[in-house]
């Protein structure tokens, strides 16, 4: 399954998904002061890119190493792409699965991973390394571009849900998590195809 900037952009954005990591951001960013949470937002958010980034220039390495091909890796990142997804369209995220103790600043756990640099996110810009290597510079564009997203959604985190409401952010959600499932399909469908059509 090739990619464009467009589409590569738009994919990252839904696995990162940062409208649906409001409910859990805003309870945990409560124990910080008002003033500090635009740094510490944008920090969690560099954290994320710093580690996505690293994952996208060793993916073909770890992929050699761990004696993994582009296919098994495609219909993996398809299925996890298809749990998170299942995920965002009913729900079963929770604050409980990111816990913190209580007036603690959030440092790399639970924000920058996994909440934004998670398993899905990885496999993501893995996926896209090392199918389409010539094209690395559009994908660290893209990249780039989708965390620069997140981190000013989560910036006006408050600000969001006082305007939109929890049942659009909600809506919102569901909405991606739909697109998210039919694309985590077609990557598992491409893998196969490849596997079945080019052989071991």
């Amino acid at each position: 399954m090739d990619h464009s900037f467009l589409s590569a952009l738009i994919l990252l954005l839904l696995v990162l998904d940062p409208l649906g990591s409001l409910p859990i951001f805003i309870p945990i960013m409560r124990s910080v002061p008002r003033e500090r949470r635009t740094r510490v937002a944008m920090r969690e958010v560099g954290i994320a890119f710093s580690v996505l980034f690293a994952f996208m220039f060793l993916g073909e390495g770890f992929l050699r190493v761990m004696h993994l091909s582009e296919r098994s890796l495609e219909v993996a990142g398809g299925v996890i792409l298809m749990i998170i997804a299942i995920r965002m369209i009913f729900g079963g995220s929770g604050e409980s699965a990111y816990g913190l103790e209580p007036g603690r600043e959030p440092l790399i756990f639970p924000l920058a991973v996994p909440l934004l640099a998670g398993p899905s996110a990885m496999a993501t810009v893995l996926l896209l390394a090392s199918r389409q290597p010539d094209r690395i510079y559009e994908w660290i564009g893209a990249l780039s571009a989708a965390m620069l997203v997140s981190g000013v959604v989560l910036v006006l985190a408050d600000r969001i849900r006082k305007l939109l409401g929890d049942s659009v952010v909600s809506a919102i959600e569901k909405l991606m998590g739909l697109v998210l499932t039919a694309i985590a399909v077609e990557m598992v469908l491409a893998g196969l195809k490849r596997y079945f059509v080019g052989g071991l």
